[in-house]
């Protein structure tokens, strides 16, 4: 049967429907088996807490639902343990308690066995459920550091763009890791920009899903001269323009003369009157932290200076520069 274009907007909006119920459908089931896991695993923990359970009896509790329900799925000795464990993090926890059926139970387990600090669990709880992350997702930000990056950016950003947008530090990071793009240890700007448009779907992921891409080389016209952009992004959450400036060496100081000028024709020319003022990103391949403090502590314009990795970074290494960050904070503090 040829199929009529009349009533096309119409039957879209059937289908809109119909993926919204399905939708609606996964996230109730996924909610019930969020509860149904935790109220187990509080039914085990207080029988252990009060010595009527010892780990045997669990076992035989998992041998038992196998061996009378094979049709249940899941309540293997693992699986209960994890149930265990599950409601033994959060229970206390206001936080959790408020969301965590928002939160599919494969993500879960990934943040429960993967986290070392109820702060960093809390960090990737809020980031699920504002990113909507798929497991495959979630597991590759967790293994890319993405709480250690998040939290050096936010002792690094300057007082003045937290100043123009105050919800800055929860948008950008100090590092980015591009190991998806698979390029080689010596490649050209170009190489660069032209491996992030075509995995732009991974970078997106990488930058934070609220990032709309415009265009890369997007043109600027300030007098006679045009002048191109490397990537210009829009953010729907701090609702400004982004700009992406890309450099394969270390940075330098003068990057942010060219910076503040393109910013200023953004905001100019490009940027709706509803906006809020453009930020800048220079994307390095290294950077000196000190080199930059300098360079930023009195530059006008909003910008941040960041640098990419093209494979992923250790955790241990991560970890242990936030420990130091941590540590210097004190003793600022102490010192104050």
């Amino acid at each position: 049967m040829k199929l009529s274009k009349q009533f096309d907007n119409q039957f879209s909006e059937v289908v809109k429907i119909i993926h919204q119920a399905r939708y609606n459908a996964i996230k109730s089931v996924n909610a019930e088996l969020v509860k149904l896991y935790w109220n187990i695993g509080e039914y085990i923990s207080k029988k252990n807490a009060g010595a009527e359970w010892g780990d045997s009896v669990v076992n035989q509790l998992a041998d038992y639902i196998q061996n009378t329900h094979p049709e249940f799925k899941g309540f293997t000795r693992r699986g209960l343990y994890r149930m265990r464990q599950f409601y033994e993090t959060y229970h206390d926890d206001e936080f959790v308690s408020a969301v965590l059926t928002q939160i599919s139970w494969t993500n879960h387990l990934l943040i429960l066995s993967k986290t070392k600090s109820r702060q960093e669990r809390e960090f990737y709880l809020t980031l699920v459920i504002k990113e909507k992350y798929s497991s495959r997702e979630l597991e590759r930000q967790i293994d890319s550091g993405f709480y250690e990056r998040a939290m050096i950016a936010r002792e690094k950003v300057s007082p003045l763009v937290t100043q123009t947008h105050k919800d800055i530090t929860t948008v950008f990071k100090d590092t980015y890791v591009l190991d998806f793009l698979n390029l080689p240890e010596i490649h050209s700007e170009k190489d660069l920009q032209k491996n992030i448009v075509l995995n732009l779907k991974e970078f997106i992921l990488e930058f934070g899903k609220d990032f709309a891409f415009i265009g890369q080389e997007y043109r600027i016209q300030v007098g006679n001269n045009d002048y191109f952009i490397d990537l210009l992004f829009f953010h729907r959450g701090i609702k400004c323009l982004v700009m992406v400036e890309l450099k394969i060496t270390d940075f330098k100081p003068e990057y942010l003369g060219k910076m503040s000028f393109y910013l200023e024709a953004l905001d100019r020319d490009i940027k709706k009157d509803d906006e809020n003022p453009s930020v800048g990103i220079i994307l390095c391949k290294s950077k000196d932290d000190e080199v930059v403090e300098y360079a930023l502590s009195r530059h006008l314009s909003p910008t941040l200076v960041a640098e990419y990795k093209t494979k992923l970074i250790p955790k241990n290494i991560l970890r242990k520069k936030l420990h130091e960050l941590f540590l210097l904070q004190d003793k600022k503090d102490d010192g104050d």
